[in-house]
């Protein structure tokens, strides 16, 4: 959970150089962009994506090691 808090900061810091700045409605002046902002900004959450990328490579290391089996059994090794 603290490592997720900690991405997500990450995130919202990278994110708030990448969408300069903007003028408030109100005042005019420039403003650092919230992260309900950024949210909208930038769909993808950090924390999916380094999710679901680790089930795809778990899913990856499943299929080598089920061909890995298959040549062994078959004799090419």
């Amino acid at each position: 959970m603290r490592e997720e808090h900690r991405l997500r900061v990450f995130e919202n810091r990278v994110l708030r150089r990448i969408f300069v700045p903007k003028r408030g409605e109100v005042t005019g002046d420039w403003r650092k962009l919230r992260n309900e902002e950024l949210n909208d900004l930038y769909s993808p959450n950090i924390i999916h994506v380094i999710k679901s990328r680790r089930m795809r490579w778990a899913g990856h290391i499943a299929h080598v090691g089920e061909e890995r089996n298959m040549q062994s059994i078959g004799g090419v090794t």
